[in-house]
């Protein structure tokens, strides 16, 4: 490798990439493009030098453009004589870093190794740390110097390394390839030695970077830098000898390839000035539609997206950073200077501007397909790190105001970069209201039906996610940004529900309730339980007797690993031979009601509405009640993971400290209306009717446990402090905290434990039930509170054996409108297992129901097929048998028992 160091940065780039350059010029090549090229020597040489060499013992040589410079004691010492005056040659080499040149007299039939060994006895170079260059070819040792073709008076360049650097043999390696890469470019060579050579160069340069275990690769990719060896490369590409460029796609793509697979991730950032590089270069030759350059654009986003770490180790860490998140992670890894705000800037440009280009509303065109997947990511991959330093850049301690100050910045120049981001956030954001605003009209109109109409959106929802991470960078955008998404609700809800999934990043929606419907956030809340495994190997295996039906249950769920719970379960019932689904809906179902049975004292349901429960202040009767309600998170969860309804609610004061939230007097008017009255009572009173103590009220609470009271006090020395005007509102706060937080504090404990258990992370538990209205758990754990609808019920329905025009589905049907509310409950739970159906109705039920005709004697009752919605009976004589045999089932102790399977 040459490594280059001089204090005259513009004979540096000559020296390096002047054969580059000329050679593109030879070919009609734009000067620009040559420049570009020629420049890359330059970028890298100061922290180069310093990462190789100490500056103390560095000594370099330059491949700089010789002059015709006379040295006459340098031409006496070197100059040889020979019989034949046409056989001799001078020649000229330069030593920039001892300030003269070097002028040589030889034969034409010596050899270089001859020159070399001149060259070592005045400098003290060693042979081995010498290269000769003449018009971009390295001289090999074995070549006479008429072989090589050396003119007389040619200038010659000397290459040597620094002499302490600590990667010599990767040096020498990437010289050669640097070489064998001028070698290519002047003559015409087969194409697959060619191929070979370079990735063999390219695979033995990444085992010596990448042989040390504990090593960085730091030093050698320095190295591969400096040395100009991707200018090299993309000469090559640009180079018109035919199969150059085949060799050099070839070539760059394996350096890609190879790169991602041997350089560990926690280095990858290491590897980004290179890939950067290759970058410029190719888009400023070949455009930013090239195919190689895209490739090269592509990893180089990977990179940025996969490193270790984070760029935000000098920036406060504050909630108005939680925006910088890719799956629950921060964008990662110290970039060390490495890559600076300018350089990635082009590339949020450029794929901003591909994107909103692909903002085309599917409908308006058949042939669009809307942004895609990989432009979104590495948009993402690139806006995530320039976010992030532009913070760092701005020891961002809030929102910018535009337009900037210069003295906002130590960089002046970034000030372009920030003001266009912001320009680029309101375009986008203009066609994405567009594009939503579009969506809801073809939705609403149904001219198109669902899935024409969503045809190509399916990044919309990523890209909205990169725009609100622009938002916390300036001031009003999260206001307009927030403003479109609450004009444009109902299309960015069936974005959710349609694509949403697991692996993407909901955070930044879940806390925006007012964007979404319960349909929405129902989707998002679900998705953070792991998905249920179809194999029923995998799943956590349950044979559980009814008799014992609670403490049985118990044991499976309490002693299982959290793991083995994730995969879903198999449940049996003991000397009954149904399995499957509707089994489990069943056992569900009644391991709830046992649950959250008063004579179980584990809950309590509130007076005002006995639907509601909440933890029982006195469930400590039963020594293994903390365990009982770890138990009862699980199922509660696992009900949830399994979208069964269980027909219970929790209540509000419950809800809220699963959420992490402080109680109020409003939240205890269902769980306590006595003591709701009487606090609204106190705090309404007369300021000198409390003041005189008429109500004898001191900060204490009397509390009855196992038949016996007891005084609690409120706060230290309670029962001394009297109750007065200026102290009646935080008597009511302590006097709700001690009933319904401080009394069941641990039974909420336990709780939230078997309930996070069953989550992916558990620590998402509090978002969870922070991202939903209580209404919202309310129709995810009871279901609908709505009458059954017969009509619904039909159009969901579908027979086989019977027709729909058959008397006896008519008969059917007029049975079932004649029933209460309880018994059409009964008669669904008979036939499906269900009792609650869930908000949407039947339609939320993922599979039609099924009436099938069996050849049963007239005197047999229907069965059914939980499993399957399936409800079985033989054609009845009469309506009235029919009526009948329905009725006997839908009596509470029997159809609320299992069907056939």
């Amino acid at each position: 490798m040459s490594i280059v160091q001089s204090s005259a940065v513009d004979h540096n780039a000559e020296a390096f990439c002047g054969p580059a350059k000329r050679k593109l010029d030879d070919y009609g090549t734009d000067y620009d493009d040559a420049e570009i090229i020629a420049a890359v020597r330059m970028r890298k040489e100061e922290s180069f030098s310093a990462a190789v060499s100490p500056p103390s013992s560095s000594r370099c040589w330059s491949l700089v453009q010789s002059s015709r410079v006379s040295d006459s004691k340098s031409a006496a010492t070197w100059s040889t004589s020979s019989s034949r005056s046409g056989r001799r040659v001078q020649f000229f080499i330069r030593l920039l870093s001892e300030g003269r040149h070097i002028v040589v007299h030889a034969n034409k039939d010596d050899t270089v190794k001859s020159v070399h060994e001149r060259i070592m006895a005045i400098t003290g170079i060693p042979v081995i740390e010498q290269r000769l260059i003449y018009r971009g070819r390295q001289l090999q040792w074995e070549q006479s110097l008429a072989e090589c073709a050396i003119q007389n008076d040619a200038g010659l360049h000397l290459v040597g390394r620094l002499r302490s650097t600590n990667h010599p043999q990767t040096c020498q390696l990437v010289d050669e390839m640097v070489s064998f890469i001028c070698e290519l470019c002047k003559t015409r060579k087969g194409l697959g030695d060619c191929m070979k050579r370079v990735r063999d160069l390219i695979d033995a340069f990444f085992q010596i970077a990448t042989k040390g275990e504990n090593e960085e690769p730091r030093g050698h990719l320095e190295v591969f830098m400096a040395s100009a060896a991707p200018a090299a490369l993309v000469m090559l590409y640009v180079s018109p000898i035919k199969g150059n460029k085949e060799c050099a796609d070839a070539s760059i793509r394996h350096f890609l390839i190879t790169c991602k697979a041997a350089i560990r991730k926690e280095f990858y950032v290491q590897c980004g000035p290179i890939m950067l590089e290759l970058c410029k270069l190719l888009r400023k030759v070949g455009g930013n539609e090239d195919s190689l350059y895209l490739s090269c654009r592509r990893t180089l986003g990977s990179l940025l997206e996969d490193v270790e770490g984070t760029l935000l180790d000098d920036v406060e860490e504050s909630p108005d950073l939680s925006h910088l998140t890719k799956g629950g992670g921060r964008v990662r890894e110290d970039l060390n200077g490495l890559i600076a705000i300018p350089e990635i800037f082009p590339f949020v440009s450029e794929l901003a501007s591909s994107l909103t280009e692909d903002l085309v509303t599917p409908v308006e065109s058949n042939m669009s397909l809307g942004p895609s997947s990989c432009n979104v990511i590495q948009f993402s991959a690139f806006l995530q790190p320039l976010l992030a330093m532009i913070m760092k850049q701005l020891a961002f301690r809030g929102p910018i105001c535009l337009p900037l100050k210069y003295s906002v910045l130590n960089h002046p120049q970034y000030l372009h970069e920030i003001e266009q981001l912001h320009d680029i956030f309101l375009l986008m954001l203009r066609e994405m209201d567009g594009c939503l605003l579009n969506m809801e009209e073809t939705l609403l109109s149904g001219q198109n039906g669902e899935t024409n109409t969503l045809r190509g959106c399916d990044q919309y929802l990523a890209i909205l996610k990169e725009l609100y991470s622009i938002t916390k960078l300036y001031m009003s955008a999260e206001e307009k940004f927030w403003t479109v998404l609450r004009h444009r609700k109902h299309s960015l809800c069936v974005l959710i529900v349609r694509f949403a999934r697991r692996a993407d990043d909901h955070h930044w929606l879940l806390q925006h309730k007012d964007v979404t419907n319960f349909e929405a956030r129902r989707h998002l809340s679900l998705m953070m339980f792991p998905e249920m495994k179809e194999d029923y190997e995998e799943l956590h295996e349950m044979l559980i007797d009814r008799s014992q039906l609670l403490s049985e249950s118990f044991e499976y769920i309490i002693r299982a690993e959290r793991e083995s719970l994730h995969s879903g379960l198999f449940m049996e019932f003991k000397n009954e031979e149904a399995t499957g689904p509707g089994v489990l809906r069943e056992w569900f179902f009644l391991v709830a009601q046992a649950i959250f049975n008063p004579e179980n004292a584990l809950f309590v349901s509130c007076p005002n509405d006995l639907r509601r429960f909440y933890p029982n202040p006195a469930s400590k009767v039963d020594p293994m009640h903390l365990d009982y309600f770890t138990f009862s998170g699980r199922v509660v969860a696992l009900a949830l993971m399994h979208r069964v309804q269980l027909g219970i609610v929790l209540d509000r004061v419950f809800f809220l400290q699963l959420a992490g939230k402080n109680v109020c007097l409003e939240d205890i008017k269902d769980a306590d209306p006595c003591l709701y009255s009487s606090c609204k009572q106190i705090l309404g009173m007369d300021a000198e009717f409390i003041d005189s103590d008429a109500l004898g009220l001191t900060f204490i609470r009397e509390v009855e446990e196992l038949g016996c009271r007891k005084v609690v006090e409120l706060c230290p020395n309670g029962k001394s402090i009297v109750v007065n005007n200026h102290n009646r509102g935080e008597y009511v706060n302590l006097l709700i905290r001690n009933r319904f937080v401080t009394s069941i504090s641990q039974q909420v404990s336990h709780f939230t434990k078997g309930f996070s258990d069953i989550l992916s992370d558990p620590k998402l538990r509090e978002l969870f039930f922070q991202s939903l209205e209580l209404e919202d758990l309310d129709g995810m754990l009871r279901g609908s509170d709505n009458l059954i609808s017969i009509d619904d019920w039909k159009s969901h329905t579908e027979y086989n054996g019977y027709k729909e025009s058959d008397p006896l589905i008519s008969w059917f049907w007029e049975i079932v409108a004649e029933m209460s509310s309880e018994q059409r409950k009964i008669l669904l739970f008979f036939w499906t297992s269900i009792k609650y159906l869930p908000v949407e109705g039947f339609r939320g039920l993922g599979g039609q129901l099924s009436i099938y005709k069996t050849s049963e004697p007239h005197d047999r009752l229907p069965s059914s097929h939980t499993c399957f919605f399936r409800l079985c009976f033989p054609p009845y004589p009469s309506i009235a048998v029919m009526r009948d045999r329905l009725n006997f089932i839908t009596q509470e102790h029997i159809g609320c028992s299992f069907g056939t399977w």
